[in-house]
């Protein structure tokens, strides 16, 4: 393999010569070989983005020479875009600040740079790694800002608009289902009637609600740190720059960014990452529950309960002829394992800081923005290929409500709840309907019991 030299304060090192990073990529590369979980590539454009807008802004402020600043922001405009992905090698078992990955982002634009303006790479002409790249920066103030960044963006452009149409999906079926009247369950067993659009709505409600907690959380991670270089006190950054360069990133993103009223906390804890992945387990929580239930309900198809059948997506079984298994249902319940993991190592990550820095982001980085995209694909795959193509078996909920014994309830104010619960119980017990026990016993007239039996105004009953 050809290779070149680079050079950083610690010496030489072999780097090869495809590759647009430099030493400390490399001596990261060397030293850690854990696993193969690469940081996401939302995160290295998101450092693209700030590298972008650190050139633009130093140049304005006058300690960037303009035509260096104006190189850089090609190279990293490149990275944003993710032009140059392969070239971003570095483990998330690294160094507990991101500093070798932020170290490979400036390494790459200054080779990048180099090249553009015709030097050959590792020469640091015109832009060198630390002294330009870096400019008024920091580690510190840029890797949880790029944190907050790629996660606000992933949040805003990928998982919003999944749950959004999730959310739609299920309220079309809510007004699909709204005169299908079936039995209500509780703690798995037979409960008081409700319709098949009562469930479905209050499965659509669980994604609004969700949406509304993203909004919540996303608001705290518009906040950045950036111009708070090593602790917070800007040491080395010129006057307002981390002020104008998150407004920069304001105006190119299209969020509404701010600088972080406090550097200090924004720097030194990683908070609203924590609260904001608390968002994205409840969500998890809320589907696991909806793609229970549904994979309960279409249980069978003739040996369950077998009340909806979901889309037919592709054989189930490699033995058994025929057989068709809920598998999108499947694969939402395994993405919410993952993200209750996740959220695990986010708190535990988000606990990881001593005095002005947590040591624990790129692992924070990674499971909070893993979590983003695994539950908006999983909202996304399950709307399309599951929701949007339920269809309720009507005879088959029809036969389960004339067999429930649950619309006992509907007597206990005529006859008292111990009573009512006699016949409940004699009815199993003789497997017989509960209307023709109730006759048997004279307790009401069979017109009336006919009207306190009828399911349909049970589902509409005004407790609140």
């Amino acid at each position: 393999m050809d290779t070149r030299i680079e050079h950083d304060s610690m010496g030489d090192v072999v780097v090869p010569a495809w590759a647009y990073w430099g030493a400390q990529t490399q001596r990261s590369l060397e030293h850690f070989r854990i696993g193969g979980e690469r940081l996401p590539a939302p995160l290295i454009h998101a450092l693209g983005r700030i590298k972008q807008v650190c050139a633009r802004v130093n140049g304005e402020l006058g300690v960037l020479d303009p035509a260096v600043g104006a190189l850089i922001m090609r190279a990293a405009e490149e990275v944003a875009a993710g032009a140059l992905d392969e070239h971003f090698p570095l483990v998330v078992w690294q160094t507990g600040s991101g500093t070798q990955s932020h170290m490979n982002v400036n390494e790459v634009i200054a080779n990048r740079v180099s090249e553009l303006a015709g030097e050959p790479r590792g020469s640091h002409r015109p832009a060198h790694p630390n002294d330009h790249v870096n400019r008024s920066q920091s580690s510190n103030d840029v890797f949880p800002s790029a944190i907050h960044l790629a996660a606000a963006l992933e949040m805003r452009d990928a998982l919003a608009p999944a749950v959004r149409d999730l959310a739609q999906a299920l309220g079309a079926k809510a007004a699909q289902f709204r005169d299908i009247v079936k039995v209500g369950r509780t703690h798995l067993q037979d409960a008081v009637p409700v319709t098949l659009g009562q469930e479905f709505g209050g499965y659509a409600s669980q994604m609004e609600h969700g949406l509304a907690r993203l909004d919540t959380a996303l608001d705290g991670l518009l906040e950045l740190p950036l111009g708070g270089t090593a602790v917070g006190t800007g040491l080395n950054a010129p006057p307002g720059f981390g002020r104008r360069a998150v407004a920069c990133l304001g105006e190119t993103t299209g969020l509404a960014l701010r600088p972080a009223p406090d550097r200090f906390e924004a720097m030194a804890g990683r908070d609203a990452c924590v609260f904001a992945h608390g968002a994205l387990r409840t969500l998890a929580v809320s589907l696991v529950k909806i793609a229970e239930d549904l994979r309960l309900m279409a249980s069978g198809p003739r040996c369950g309960l077998g009340e909806i059948r979901l889309p037919a997506n592709e054989p189930g079984s490699s033995i058994m002829p025929g057989k068709v298994n809920p598998t999108q249902c499947e694969a939402v319940i395994m993405v919410g394992a993952r993200v209750l993991g996740n959220d695990v190592t986010v708190a535990t990550a988000g606990a990881g800081g001593r005095f002005e820095l947590n040591t624990c982001m790129p692992v924070l980085g990674h499971a909070l923005l893993q979590s983003i995209r695994l539950l908006a694909d999983a909202c996304a795959g399950f709307t399309r290929h599951c929701v949007r193509g339920i269809e309720p078996d009507r005879q088959r909920i029809q036969d389960l409500l004339e067999r429930t014994l649950m619309t006992v309830t509907a007597l206990v104010p005529r006859i008292g709840y111990e009573q009512a619960a006699r016949l409940a119980t004699r009815a199993h017990r003789e497997n017989r309907s509960l209307k023709a026990v109730v006759l048997e016993e004279g307790l009401l007239a069979e017109a009336e019991l006919d009207a306190l039996l009828d399911p349909r105004p049970m589902t509409g009953g005004s407790g609140e």
